[in-house]
Parts: structure tokens; C-alpha cells; sequence
């Protein structure tokens, strides 16, 4: 049994970190261990765990398991959970009690629970001590190795914990089953070590660790040649690519290289304001494969708050970089993530933060309220703002991001803009949806012939968070 360790998680050593080709191996006395038996897996969290997501379940079918459309159908269920917010948290214990109640009346399901909660010792202790019926825990960093945790389980008849605290190598060749015949996520590297005091991340994805680029511009290459539209370079801090690598070769040079394999559509996130480069904003005006869509997290716009949670810039560098931004790619659209109520901060503050937004007018944003996370600085500051002044700066914000939310979507009606159809949409069956180059939410009237394609479409109708179009058959990339 390995169990997680937070001091072990947070040392960062000068040892090279290993590119491994052979780890991930499916011993012949596994490949038939899932035969006649179904999966099912709940994803919780960032884009990283869901590619996590779609690698697990490449490995589970290389097992023979096939994957459930519902989870009370399966013989295997597995959380993939997120430790970034107590709410998560809150969510997963919440579904681990539910199913429990199905364990009852199915008592052969395995379960089990995975990614970066598995990291957190607080959640292990709580899973050895109230949910031993779990059957397998592990982490981040040895998903590669889920065969050998399932059939030890197995063997043992009971709680397998096999979770690692450490820096962490990189694993190649691990399988994947996309989510979409379209579109892709790319891990560009992994890990993060800029330890924002607030932000459990470090501890659970251990430190930098850069993938070399010939893997990541082959894989790309794959999914051309395979007819997807567009790739996600994925990264805790994607600007920071390279910096690892002891080389010249950084994220402006990789962005330069995958927009020149022909992928029709390059995105990447997420960003820190900290390592946005000059370079990088001409390299992104430069090719037109590279979507003017940013995501630029703020966290807030007092500088004072800025400094106690570590994020190394100011309001004002940080304004200096939008502008920038918005002055080379004036078509761009800007999307933000910020934290209200974090330890020390005052009305003033919060107002600072309402400036910037005013400044900035964000496509939209991801708003939250401070979640403490044990482990971390931050948690151990003196909480002084009282939940309901959280609360009402968490709706004061919402207003007005909602404000310029709509007004950004405003700007595109009548406009004929570019749209990938990815399928049909969930809220209305009858009606195609897909994304602008600037990752606006479009809902068009259309069949499926059109679905995977990119598409001209004439906006017709907007809404704070999506836009009705109907398509202009003068382009299609097929």
C-alpha cells in the first residue's frame, strides 16, 4: 500500500526527469480480465482529467472491459475526481455514498476512485476510515499502471491504495479513446511548480515536467492524418513549456510547429500572465491555424491579494498584458478565472477587482468563491471574510461579468464567423451546435451532414452564454 504523502509531493529536487516508452504494458493474462464486463467512469475537474478520463478508458478496453452508458449497468466504476475546490470534494464523497447503496444490491461492482483527490492524504485517511469498501485507490502519476492495481485487488479481496508522491517522469505511449472524432487534447507537459499559495495542484500533478516536442508534433501529425479539426495543447501553465528542458525551444516555437503539421485549429490553455511572452503573441498573430481565444486567469485585481497568493504580478503588469494582447489580436476574445473573499481581502480590494473587469470587459469567466485546501498557505491565513460578504461579491461580480458577457456576443450578430459542428446539441436535438474560432457557443438549425466540418455561420440570435446561426454554405473545410 502507497499512500499519499503532502511533504513528499511538494519537494522539488534538480534530478532529471525520465521520458519512459515501455512502462505502460498489458501482460497477456490481462488482456481477456475484462471479457463480459462493462466500465463506467465519472469525471470530475479540468481538461487535464478528462483526458486523464480518455486515457483510462483506452486501458480499460485494452483489458477487453466495454464502457456502460450508465453506471448502475456496470461492473466497474471509477471517480476521476478533482481537488481544486472543496465543492468537488464535497461532490465525490457525495457519490461515493450513492454508490455504496448500489454495491449493496450489486455487491461485485468494483470501485474506485482516482486523480488528484487520491492525491490528498486528508481524503485517504477519510476513505481507510469511513469507505474501506472501496476497492482501489490511485493518483496521478501511475495511471499507466491501473491493470496491475485492478488484478492485485483482485487477488487480495480488498482495498488496494497505490498512489505516489513525487516529482514525477513522463509516460509515453499510453492509449487513448478520444471523446470526439474532431477535436483533441494534447498534453504539452505536466505538473506545475509555481505554487500559487491558494492552489492544491502542485502537490497532486508534482513538479514541471515539459513533454519533448517530437512526441507532441507526432501526435498531432496522427490526428491530422486521422481528419481531426482542431487540438487543445493542454498544461497546468502551458506558458511555461520548455522552460524545463534546458533549451532554447519554448512555447512560441511550439505553437510554430503544430500550427505547420495543418491542423485546421490550435488552442491551448491554461494560461499564467507571468510567463506570456512577447514572442508568444506574434507567433499566435502570426498563423492564422492559432485561434484568438485566450484563457488568462486574473484571481484578482488587487495587487496586495495578488502578492499573498503568489501569483508574481501585478494589477497593473497584468493590464499591461491584455492590452498587448488585445492591440495584436483586436479580434480575440479573453476569458478570465477569479477568486472572491480570499484571506485579507477588503471591500477596496474587491472594488479593484471590479475595475479591472470593467477595463478588461472578459468574454466571460470562471468566478468562485475562496476554498481553502489543506496543505496549502493559504489555508492556514486568517479566513476574516465572513461567507455571506462572500457570497454577495461572488453575486455583485457575477452581474457584471454576465454584463459584459452578453455585450461581447453582441458584437457577432449578423456576423458570418467560422464554426466547427462538433454534434448535436443537448438542449435542443434538433439543432446542431459547435464553437467559433474566439470559443463561442453556437446553436445552428442543420443535419449531420455538417457535423465534424468547419462551417461559415450568419448569427442570428444572441444570449449571455451562446448564439443562434443558421450556416452560409459559401465555405466548408471539409
Amino acid at each position: 500500500m502507497n499512500l499519499p504523502n503532502l511533504l513528499e509531493a511538494k519537494k522539488r529536487s534538480r534530478e532529471k526527469v525520465l521520458t519512459k516508452t515501455n512502462a505502460y504494458i498489458i501482460e497477456n493474462n490481462l488482456k481477456n480480465l475484462g471479457v463480459g464486463k462493462k466500465y463506467y467512469v465519472k469525471t470530475y475537474g479540468c481538461q487535464m482529467n478528462e483526458h486523464d478520463t480518455e486515457n483510462i478508458k483506452a486501458i480499460l478496453e485494452d483489458m477487453s472491459f466495454t464502457e456502460a452508458l450508465e453506471m448502475e449497468d456496470a461492473d466497474l466504476i471509477l471517480l476521476n475526481t478533482c481537488a481544486i475546490r472543496e465543492n468537488a470534494h464535497n461532490k465525490v464523497f457525495g457519490m461515493i455514498g450513492r454508490i455504496k447503496h448500489l454495491k449493496e444490491t450489486k455487491p461485485n461492482i468494483m470501485v474506485g476512485l482516482c486523480g488528484c483527490m487520491a492525491q490528498e492524504e486528508i481524503v485517504v485517511e477519510e476513505i481507510l476510515k469511513k469507505h474501506k469498501w472501496l476497492d482501489i485507490v490511485f493518483g496521478t502519476h501511475n495511471i499507466y499502471n491501473l491493470p496491475n492495481i485492478l488484478v492485485k485487488s483482485l487477488k487480495e479481496q480488498k482495498l488496494e491504495v497505490d498512489v505516489l508522491s513525487c516529482e514525477g517522469d513522463i509516460i509515453e505511449n499510453i492509449p487513448v479513446k478520444r471523446d470526439s472524432k474532431y477535436k483533441a487534447w494534447v498534453n504539452i507537459m505536466y505538473g506545475c511548480d509555481k505554487f500559487c499559495t491558494y492552489c492544491i495542484v502542485p502537490y497532486t500533478r508534482g513538479k514541471q515536467r515539459s513533454r519533448n516536442p517530437e512526441y507532441i508534433i507526432n501526435e498531432v501529425l496522427e490526428l491530422v492524418k486521422n481528419g481531426y479539426k482542431e487540438v487543445t495543447l493542454l498544461g497546468q501553465n502551458v506558458n511555461a513549456y520548455g522552460k524545463d528542458l534546458n533549451s532554447d525551444y519554448k512555447m512560441e516555437n511550439l505553437l510554430e510547429d503544430v500550427a505547420n503539421t495543418g491542423i485546421e485549429r490550435v488552442r491551448f490553455v491554461t494560461s499564467h500572465p507571468w510567463d506570456f511572452t512577447d514572442n508568444m503573441i506574434e507567433t499566435i498573430k502570426k498563423y492564422d491555424n492559432i485561434m484568438p481565444y485566450i484563457h488568462l486567469p486574473l484571481q484578482s485585481g488587487s495587487s496586495k491579494i495578488l502578492k499573498l497568493m503568489g501569483r508574481r504580478y501585478t494589477k497593473e503588469s497584468y493590464l499591461e498584458l491584455y492590452q498587448k494582447i488585445k492591440k495584436a489580436l483586436p479580434y480575440s476574445s479573453i476569458t478570465t478565472d477569479i477568486i472572491v473573499g480570499f484571506p485579507g481581502e477588503t471591500e477596496a480590494d474587491f472594488k479593484e477587482t471590479l475595475e479591472v473587469v470593467e477595463s478588461c470587459q472578459f468574454d466571460s469567466a470562471y468566478t468562485f468563491i475562496f476554498s481553502p485546501r489543506v496543505g496549502t498557505p493559504a489555508a492556514k491565513m486568517d479566513d476574516n471574510v465572513t461567507i455571506d460578504e462572500k457570497n454577495n461579491r461572488l453575486q455583485r461580480l457575477n452581474n457584471l461579468i454576465n454584463e459584459y458577457s452578453k455585450k461581447a456576443n453582441d458584437a457577432y450578430l449578423n456576423k458570418v464567423v467560422p464554426v466547427l459542428i462538433e454534434d448535436y446539441s443537448e438542449k435542443d436535438s434538433h439543432k446542431l451546435m459547435g464553437y467559433t474560432d474566439t470559443m463561442k457557443l453556437v446553436n445552428i438549425d442543420g443535419n449531420e451532414e455538417y457535423i465534424g466540418k468547419i462551417v461559415n455561420v450568419r448569427i442570428n440570435e444572441i444570449k449571455t452564454w451562446s448564439m443562434d446561426g443558421e450556416i452560409v454554405n459559401d465555405h466548408i473545410s471539409v
